[in-house]
């Protein structure tokens, strides 16, 4: 099986217009917050954990913060990943979040495994020169443990025609901006 992995790293501060849809989307949450949220099924219940654990045991490793999944996100997450089922192409969505994204060859993959892959770049980071070694990925990890990173949302797709499975998480405040460490 074959698995591939790519994120968003060391990007610009954003511009005055991403953090204008950044507030419009917070408001949104906020409006749906008030209304009565549905039950999730065992299913859904053991995606998110799958999603958070691996990723909030990497946040604890460093004293900080758990992240706290976020509907509007995983909302975001799935619209994006249902769009990749066409192709499963390692292609960022371009929006004004932090985001990671997997794919895997056969349809076995877990969110867990998603996880354990983008935090298992841990070993790369090199925190003195805010670099990855050895010419390696390790994007997904810092976005992960960012400090200012409060919040995620995460989907799962099987591709279409056999292609394997597609998942991304997206992250608020996102992170990995150029000439900044992530904690």
């Amino acid at each position: 099986m074959n698995l591939k992995t790519q994120s968003t790293m060391f990007l610009p501060k954003p511009p005055l217009i991403i953090l204008f849809l950044i507030l419009n989307i917070l408001v949104s949450n906020s409006i749906n917050a008030l209304t009565p949220p549905k039950q999730k099924t065992r299913t859904q219940s053991n995606v998110i954990t799958q999603f958070l654990t691996i990723q909030n045991k990497a946040r604890a490793a460093l004293r900080m913060p758990p992240l706290v999944w976020d509907a509007g996100l995983a909302r975001y997450a799935d619209l994006y990943s249902r769009q990749r089922r066409q192709d499963c192409l390692l292609k960022h969505s371009n929006g004004p979040f932090g985001e990671n994204i997997f794919w895997g060859s056969g349809y076995g993959w877990t969110p867990a495994q998603a996880a354990m892959a983008w935090v298992g770049e841990q070993r790369w980071y090199r925190y003195g020169s805010n670099s990855c070694s050895g010419g390696r990925e390790c994007g997904h990890y810092t976005q992960i443990v960012w400090r200012k990173t409060k919040r995620i949302g995460c989907a799962r797709v099987t591709c279409f025609g056999g292609r394997g499975v597609f998942m991304t998480c997206n992250y608020f405040p996102p992170g990995n901006y150029i000439g900044e460490k992530p904690y």
